[in-house]
């Protein structure tokens, strides 16, 4: 991914292999990573993709004064995606800890280790799946499984249209 204040500048995807460097790209406040021989553009990173950098990684922590992190090995993620305007790119250390790729100083060298799994979508999936609207998407995403309960003894279960179903106790006005 590419943070959302990037999507004016040029972008293209990482590759496993790779060195990239920390920059500030022209025209924009946001850091984020390019490749050794295109300042320009922005290399996307999809979360998941692992990183080893050259030297422990160091981060501005204010305008003046910068941290350096105990680590040379990170994962890139996404925080806070559901908040708007504000960056999201970040990595992960081992420790669980977070930073922000804005935040990461200019200059600093990784490399790309490995790139996550992207799983290809069958052709018999609904659209639906493929955007993960279905209800055990939903459900998966809130940490929650998806079961429907049983239906109780005595009810039965009529489908009048596809976007409804309406439950009727026997022996009640409007069952079958």
């Amino acid at each position: 991914m590419c943070d959302y204040s990037l999507h004016a500048v040029a972008s293209r995807p990482a590759k496993v292999g790779e060195t990239l460097i920390t920059t500030t790209f022209p025209r924009t406040s946001t850091r984020g990573f390019a490749a050794e021989g295109e300042p320009g553009v922005a290399v996307c990173l999809l979360p998941g993709t692992e990183l080893a950098f050259e030297q422990d990684v160091k981060y501005d922590q204010g305008w003046i004064w910068t941290r350096t992190t105990s680590f040379r090995v990170a994962k890139f993620g996404v925080v806070e995606p559901n908040v708007p305007h504000r960056h999201h790119d970040a990595i992960e250390f081992p420790d669980g800890s977070n930073v922000l790729v804005t935040l990461l100083v200019e200059g600093q060298r990784a490399t790309v280790l490995q790139l996550p799994v992207v799983h290809q979508i069958s052709g018999r999936t609904t659209k639906a799946e493929e955007h993960g609207s279905t209800p055990a998407a939903a459900a998966s995403a809130a940490g929650r499984s998806c079961e429907v309960p049983a239906i109780p003894s005595g009810v039965s279960a009529m489908k009048p249209e596809a976007s409804a179903v309406t439950f009727f106790r026997s022996g009640t006005a409007g069952s079958p």
